[in-house]
């Protein structure tokens, strides 16, 4: 096997320049990290301030919702909830849109205690069962993506709600844009990063494979003017964004973590995503075609804010992060109504040859990790 292959990792973070849209200077310091560099010289209680003033703009006093906040129950939705709530007394109406994968005990559990523990009204939005089955299988056939059609869905849906019921103020966790390294730029609007969402849904894709209008509500998009209404923004801005942080806080309001109920293969934590069982194996897809998948995606993280070392990191990532979950699989075989076989033969037109060689009927990497 030849092994001369190097993907090459941010020499601070690790994140990988294979990662589809990341952005590396010449010394290989990725945007995110460089991002990251820049907190030291913000002025956040400068943005806090700025963030009450957009609540106060919204604000209502007639006992109406005044923001909408789309959440999973997981710790970031957490914290957001808490922030919007407890620190700027808004009266947030929460929104998910869920999936049929089954469930963990921990994010059954979070999202319950999520709109007990903060009064909050919640609206359950599932999507069709046989649609989700139907869109899921296409995407990951055509694209080795299962989740498009539902991570369109989950920006989409809650908007949408937001407008038919008046509300002004949608809010977002992270600028994945920025926080994760494809942009420089950092704004608290998030209107051009739905506008974007709005267009990777393509409408027309869908309706070329069959799927007819009235099965696509959750992902046709609200026109100019009806976006016109609503402000829409990302926390991230007014408030620096970290796993530690709102792991801690959002432990404070009930939070549970994997801990006791679910050891992940390919993942190196047990609070990250810890809800739907199947949607795991859309994470691990990024493996065969990028060489890397979730360990990768965290350790990155996890090095910017001091949790980890480096050479800790690095290890991490060359010991998980080809492993895809069997439960994960399993779920997502049982749902989809695939055979194991019929699995990796899709899975198979994946690999990337120039990452990838087969050895003895396996693919095997040809990449090594530089410092």
């Amino acid at each position: 096997m030849t092994n001369n292959i190097k993907i090459k990792h941010c020499k601070k973070c690790l994140m990988p320049n294979t990662r589809p849209g990341a952005v590396f200077n010449e010394e290989r310091i990725c945007q995110s990290c460089l991002n990251y560099e820049k907190r030291k010289n913000i002025d956040w209680q400068a943005r806090r301030t700025q963030l009450k003033n957009i609540c106060d703009k919204h604000r209502r006093n007639d006992g109406s919702y005044d923001c909408l906040i789309p959440v999973s129950g997981g710790k970031d939705s957490t914290f957001l909830v808490y922030m919007m709530k407890e620190k700027m007394g808004m009266n947030p109406l929460l929104v998910t849109v869920g999936d049929p994968f089954t469930k963990s005990k921990a994010g059954t559990k979070n999202l319950r205690n999520l709109k007990d523990t903060f009064n909050c009204d919640h609206i359950q939005f599932d999507l069709s069962i046989d649609l989700f089955r139907r869109a899921t299988k296409i995407t990951f056939e055509k694209f080795g993506e299962p989740l498009r059609f539902v991570e369109s869905a989950i920006y989409t849906s809650p908007i949408k709600i937001a407008i038919k019921l008046g509300i002004p103020l949608m809010v977002y966790g992270e600028n994945s844009d920025y926080e994760y390294g494809f942009s420089a730029q950092d704004n608290y609007s998030a209107k051009d990063y739905i506008s974007k969402v709005f267009k990777k849904a393509n409408l027309d894709f869908w309706l070329k494979e069959g799927f007819s209008k009235r099965e696509l509500n959750a992902i046709i998009s609200p026109t100019e003017e009806e976006l016109k209404r609503i402000e829409t923004i990302f926390m991230s801005y007014f408030d620096p964004w970290g796993s530690t942080k709102h792991l801690k806080i959002s432990k404070r309001y009930g939070f549970i973590t994997l801990a006791n109920e679910w050891q992940r293969e390919g993942f190196i934590d047990d609070f990250e995503q810890i809800d739907s069982i199947g949607y795991m194996v859309h994470h691990w897809m990024k493996y065969p075609k990028f060489g890397f998948q979730r360990t990768s995606d965290v350790i990155s993280r996890f090095v910017r804010e001091g949790i980890v070392g480096f050479a800790e990191a690095k290890k991490f990532i060359a010991e998980n992060d080809y492993k895809l979950d069997q439960l994960a699989l399993e779920d997502f075989l049982n749902f989809c109504k695939y055979s194991p076989r019929e699995f990796w033969e899709i899975v198979e037109k994946y690999w990337n040859p120039d990452l990838f060689e087969k050895v003895d009927e396996v693919w095997q990497p040809k990449f090594n990790y530089e410092e």
